[in-house]
Formats: C-alpha cells, structure tokens, sequence
C-alpha cells in the first residue's frame, strides 16, 4: 500500500487555495467589521490633524513656559537683593552729620 495518492499533488494545490481563500475571507470580514473602509482614511486624517495641531501647540508651550519661569526668576532673584540691601542699610547705625 502506498502513502502516495495518483492525485496528492492536486489536493495539495487545492488545499493552499482554500487556505488563502479563507484567509482573504477572514480578513476582509475582519475588516469590514473594523470600520477599514473609505471612512477610515477621513477618521485617519482628522487624527492627524488632532496630533499635529498638538505638537504645534506643544513647540509653542515650552519655550514661552521658559521665558516666563526664567523671568520670574529673575525678578525674584533681584526684589530679595533688594531686600537684602535695604535690611543692611538698615542694620547700619545712622551717621549724624555735623554741620
């Protein structure tokens, strides 16, 4: 008895066919259920102009959020050196000029 059937080649063929059949089958099912159709490509673009606009806004948020603490800094920065100077001035004892 042979394992080989006259037509085995065939069937194999066949089965290959079937397999992508299927396949093609599952995945256009797949989808469709998905919502990939000519709405997608809209849904796509909306997306990308949602993520775009957010970058801009992002390149435009962090350097001003720079500046300002920078500044803010600063000021900060010379108002305690302007209180440090004036409770100096006002530690000293008062000089009385003669006249």
């Amino acid at each position: 008895m042979s394992l080989r059937h006259s037509g085995g080649l065939d069937k194999v063929q066949t089965m290959d066919d079937l397999l992508q059949q299927t396949i093609d089958t599952a995945v256009a099912s797949a989808a469709a259920e998905a919502g990939l159709g000519p709405a997608t490509t809209a849904n796509g673009m909306v997306f990308l102009l949602i993520a775009a606009l957010g970058l801009l806004m992002a390149l435009v948020y962090v350097p001003v959020r720079l500046f300002l603490t920078i500044t803010a800094r600063s000021r900060r920065l010379r108002l305690l050196q302007k209180i440090r100077r004036l409770r100096d001035d006002l530690g000293q004892p008062l000089s009385v000029e003669e006249a």
